[in-house]
């Protein structure tokens, strides 16, 4: 346990940080997850939910979440679905 205050409140930015970045992963895999089943299903809305995947992706490569060679051959696996 931190006993600085400056130490205490670096421990609490980094907690918070920890939850949101979670729950930032977490909304991407969701979506990427949302779009798989869709191009199993072979449903309608297979480009509605793969440029909702692309934007998550994005976005967290963008916040460093995951890194952007990743993120392009995420990206490129989700399109590769598509058009297969």
């Amino acid at each position: 346990m931190p006993n600085i205050k400056s130490a205490k409140k670096r421990a609490s930015l980094a907690n918070e940080k920890q939850l949101k970045n979670a729950s930032a992963k977490a909304n991407m895999r969701n979506r990427i997850q949302a779009y798989r089943d869709a191009v199993a299903n072979d449903a309608d809305n297979k480009q509605e939910l793969l440029v909702s995947a692309i934007s998550s992706i994005d976005k967290a490569a963008k916040n460093k979440l995951i890194h952007k060679r990743t993120a392009d051959r995420k990206k490129s696996r989700l399109e590769k679905a598509l058009n297969a």
